[in-house]
């Protein structure tokens, strides 16, 4: 069985079906990536997963368990943990505050492993772990993001738009370090407006359209793709 599965899954917003019977597959220890434009549905897609929307029909299923009723925090410790697009840290808190909250599902547990991994991965926070996380930069904010979800120890790590706003040295820098992230172990499901880089990173992709899935393949397959260069990658 795969890792995580979605299966026929459909969610949306009110009256808004953004999500429309959509079949997904993850394995451990790959990068997949959800290719498509701004209004796809892959937000909506990694939101469902972590109950922060309700699938309104369909399954998702990780380790075989059925998960689409589990409230937001048991997602959380079964091991599943989300990097939200936007980023969404606390802003007052310090950089190791912040880390801290990442580790709420891991009580009892002693921290500093965890930390020091983190602190290893971006020794950035590590140089700021006193400093408000809402003066940070974009990137170091980024960075505080992902590090905070890699405190709950995640089997899967759901990673929206993890670019955003970023330079290009800083996004090459992020993508690096997520495929530090993948090769240590953590399964990867990314959501990313560049998918050029996404592409790049990932083992296999889905091309979403309308809360549809169009194509699947794997990720260097999509790259030589003419009608996904020129879609999503800015070719004629």
């Amino acid at each position: 069985m795969p890792l995580l599965s979605l299966e026929q899954l459909v969610s949306g917003y009110g009256q808004i079906v953004a999500v429309k019977g959509i079949n997904v597959t993850v394995e451990e220890g790959e990068i997949v990536t959800l290719v498509g434009n701004n209004g796809a549905g892959k937000t909506t897609t990694l939101r469902t997963i972590s109950a922060l929307i309700r699938a309104r029909s369909g399954s998702i299923r990780f380790r075989e368990e059925r998960i689409e009723r589990l409230p937001p925090h048991r997602i959380v410790q079964l091991g599943i943990a989300h990097v939200p697009e936007g980023r969404g840290i606390f802003a007052r808190l310090s950089v190791r505050e912040n880390l801290e909250m990442g580790a709420f599902s891991r009580a009892g547990d002693h921290l500093d492993d965890i930390l020091d991994r983190v602190f290893t991965l971006f020794p950035r926070l590590k140089e700021r772990h006193g400093q408000a996380g809402g003066t940070l930069s974009g990137g170091e904010q980024q960075m505080l993001a992902i590090g905070r979800a890699l405190m709950a120890r995640p089997t899967l790590l759901l990673l929206d738009e993890p670019s955003m706003g970023l330079s290009p040295i800083l996004v090459e820098t992020i993508f690096a370090t997520v495929q530090d992230i993948n090769r240590q172990g953590t399964t990867i499901l990314l959501v990313e407006q560049n998918a050029l880089m996404a592409l790049q990173v990932a083992h296999r992709g889905y091309v979403i359209e309308s809360g549809r899935i169009v194509t699947e393949a794997p990720a260097h397959a999509l790259l030589a793709d003419p009608a996904v260069r020129k879609a999503y990658l800015g070719e004629e």
